[in-house]
């Protein structure tokens, strides 16, 4: 096969993997209530009824998930907006956001100011943590390092308060928690498939961390993860996903991994949320799985959505406040919000996706239309994305 033929072959194989997506976006138009983004979602946050997207298109934005309106858009990186967390200080809201121009920056979620900007990492940006209880930012970048960060809105630029160095690749996911006594673990995975539990220390204003936990049980790319009620949650490019067991006095067998098809990009495990409930929400290619783990030995399949025409990126859950007019009281209905490569936020009720063999009907309401935006990347930055989406 001639080099010329080869190219051929790879541009037919996009053209017709375009051509599908095309016909299933049609299709798929009106399912789970989408609303439309002027570019890729590469993280986002859900508080109350307001979600908070970071984008490919250089902006963070916060949407109303009731109207779908889009209600501030958050502008100053030079490059696509790949992290975000949130930090309240008192009533104050606080955006922190990290992107490929390697800075992190801090703004008012209210009135947009720019609070501070830093120049946080030699590469991208890639994961955004804060844990409240101590007022630690933590980072992780595709330099390999890992970053500590005292957090103030006073402080422009941000204080180092520390750095890791163990992870020999980027560091893709970091999760938290605090522990009974007070101790602060941290959690983090690599594009390698490591994942390593930190016990953190602070002294003299900078934080140490010493190893409690490593985990090789993933061959690839660690996507996401969840750290909670003793137990770790991972999903991988390996299309698996995995929990193992941390409770150093309850030593349980290691329940077997939950195979998927394709790379499974996110999940949700609904019980290590506010909603406690037995459930896990998995994306792996276009589809969410809902599982019923009340016997983490043999998690049950419940239901499979074709949900988005292109992979799935995160999966939130959104308790949605209504408001009962004829009684006039406050109601809280649980609804799941997923994103997606097809520039799509999508809104579910999670009481249907828990229906076996749910059969979604398209509603007759057209989708909104895609938002005009001035940013375009270029070829060779559009590569770049999907390469870094998909690297392993």
């Amino acid at each position: 096969m001639t080099a010329s033929n080869s190219e051929y072959l790879i541009s037919s194989s996009q053209l017709e993997l375009a051509d599908a997506r095309l016909k299933k976006s049609e299709k798929l138009k009106n399912v789970g209530e989408p609303l439309q983004l002027p570019g890729k979602a590469l993280a986002i946050e859900v508080i109350g009824n307001n979600a908070w997207i970071a984008e490919n298109t250089t902006v963070a934005r916060s949407i109303d998930l009731v109207s779908g309106k889009t209600t501030k858009l958050y502008r100053g990186h030079r490059g696509p907006v790949s992290a975000l967390a949130l930090w309240h200080v008192g009533s104050r809201q606080i955006l922190v956001t990290g992107s490929w121009d390697k800075t992190i920056k801090l703004w008012d979620a209210d009135s947009k100011e720019l609070i501070s900007s830093t120049d946080a990492h030699s590469d991208f940006v890639k994961s955004l943590l804060v844990i409240p209880s101590v007022n630690l930012l933590v980072s992780g970048s595709s330099d390999k390092l890992i970053r500590f960060w005292h957090l103030s809105v006073e402080q422009q630029p941000l204080q180092s308060a520390g750095s890791l160095s163990s992870h020999t690749r980027p560091v893709e996911c970091l999760a938290d928690r605090v522990l009974p006594d007070g101790d602060v673990e941290l959690c983090t995975g690599d594009t390698m498939g490591i994942i390593r539990l930190w016990t953190l220390t602070e002294a003299d204003r900078r934080w140490t961390c010493s190893l409690k936990a490593e985990f090789n049980h993933h061959r690839t790319k660690i996507s996401d993860l969840y750290l909670g009620s003793g137990q770790l949650w991972t999903a991988s490019g390996d299309e698996t996903v995995q929990v193992r067991n941390l409770s150093e006095t309850e030593k349980k067998p290691t329940p077997p991994p939950i195979h998927h098809s394709t790379a499974v990009r996110c999940i949700l495990p609904l019980y290590l949320t506010d909603l406690q409930e037995p459930y896990i929400i998995t994306g792996s290619g276009d589809f969410l799985r809902v599982y019923d783990v009340s016997s983490a030995d043999e998690p049950e399949l419940l239901n499979e959505i074709d949900a988005h025409w292109h992979d799935i990126t995160h999966i939130r859950l959104w308790m949605r406040q209504l408001r009962d007019e004829k009684n006039n009281q406050k109601m809280i209905e649980p609804w799941i919000i997923t994103t997606s490569l097809d520039c799509t936020v999508r809104r579910w009720k999670l009481s249907e996706l828990l229906v076996p063999k749910l059969e979604i009907i398209e509603p007759p309401a057209p989708a909104t239309p895609p938002a005009k935006t001035d940013f375009a990347m270029t070829a060779e930055e559009e590569q770049e994305l999907d390469e870094l989406l998909n690297s392993d």
